[in-house]
């Protein structure tokens, strides 16, 4: 046991965990995908995927296999290095963010005291693996898609900022397990954040909706206007680790919204134990509400888009930050929480 007290050994374990929460998280992408389909085929009356295993569970670990055994095609006018970096860039950035998000008291790969800070520099870095993927295709509609989805995505990082700025005010911490324990109250689910900030769960559900080019918020890929978006001349591998990576980000996206106003491993109810499995039943119920969205809503046009990130969302949730530090710094129940532990 002394070799894992080591450098070497250090590095070993902290890679071991690195690579059991990758291929942890790569396998729920599967059914998760798996359960978006059958909830859009459930919506609009039809089976959806029944064929491949039992109940069709096996369909989306046979699509992959589909794009994996394609043929990688790259266009001839296309900046071939920047070309194939860019979906790479885009997978390496949303596996990589995973690393400080607590599963579980304790469970979390690396415990970082400025977490939230560390998911905004991750995060923000994300639109270049679009911008890259668009700009090196050497084509019109891919460009275009890469710029609508940079202006998308910078526009509602905003919000999603400044939202969770009002629960670090109520925390008095940016890390995340931290939030958790401040929810953790004696009056089961309703001492969490989703009560007194209480609007920021809608504001924050859209923001990540359009974030993650989910609809009705996926004008990056507006087959009617686009063909396809960013990603139209890519093929294969790389499609594959493009949609990977939005993928992770939308469960990311779940597991935050879980995280900051729902409690994170918390049971909800009083005298139940908590734990890991709390986090992804919340989790898979708020990506239940991502799948409903997209089968429900029709989507929007661009500046409907636009006007609703900058003139509603953006004046709210700044205006949020202020009344959250105001009750804060006025010590009212449910707002002034950064005693943790005392």
């Amino acid at each position: 046991m002394e070799f894992f007290d080591t450098n070497l050994g250090i590095f070993l374990i902290i890679l071991g965990q690195c690579l059991l929460v990758t291929v942890l998280l790569l396998v729920s992408l599967a059914f998760l995908l798996y359960m978006d389909r059958k909830v859009w085929a459930a919506v609009q009356l039809r089976k959806g995927p029944n064929v491949v295993g039992p109940f069709g569970l096996f369909q989306s670990f046979a699509d992959f296999g589909k794009f994996i055994m394609k043929e990688v095609v790259i266009p001839a006018g296309a900046d071939k290095y920047v070309f194939m970096l860019a979906p790479l860039l885009t997978f390496v950035l949303a596996a990589i963010i995973w690393v400080v998000v607590p599963f579980a008291d304790g469970w979390v790969i690396s415990d970082l005291n400025v977490g939230v800070l560390y998911i905004f520099a991750i995060s923000s870095l994300g639109v270049y693996g679009i911008i890259m993927g668009g700009w090196a295709s050497n084509s019109k509609y891919p460009f275009l898609g890469g710029l609508r989805s940079a202006a998308q995505m910078v526009s509602y990082e905003v919000s999603i900022g400044f939202i969770i700025i009002g629960i670090m005010l109520s925390t008095g911490s940016l890390n995340l397990s931290e939030v958790v324990r401040a929810q953790d109250g004696s009056w089961g689910l309703f001492s969490w954040y989703w009560l007194p900030h209480f609007p920021m769960v809608v504001l924050f559900f859209v923001s990540a909706l359009a974030e993650t080019n989910r609809p009705p918020f996926d004008l990056p890929e507006a087959e009617s206007e686009l063909v396809a978006g960013y990603q139209v001349e890519y093929s294969s591998t790389p499609y594959l680790l493009f949609m990977i990576g939005e993928y992770m980000n939308i469960v990311l996206m779940c597991v935050l919204t879980t995280i900051l106003f729902f409690g994170g491993w918390l049971s909800p109810i009083p005298g139940l134990p908590d734990g890991v499995l709390w986090l992804v039943a919340k989790s898979v119920g708020i990506f239940f509400l991502f799948a409903m969205v997209k089968a429900i809503v029709p989507r929007y046009r661009y500046d409907q888009l636009m006007r609703l990130g900058w003139k509603v969302f953006l004046p709210f949730s700044l205006a949020w930050v202020v009344i959250a530090a105001t009750f804060a710094f006025m010590d009212v129940p449910g707002y002034a929480r950064w005693a943790v532990g005392g």
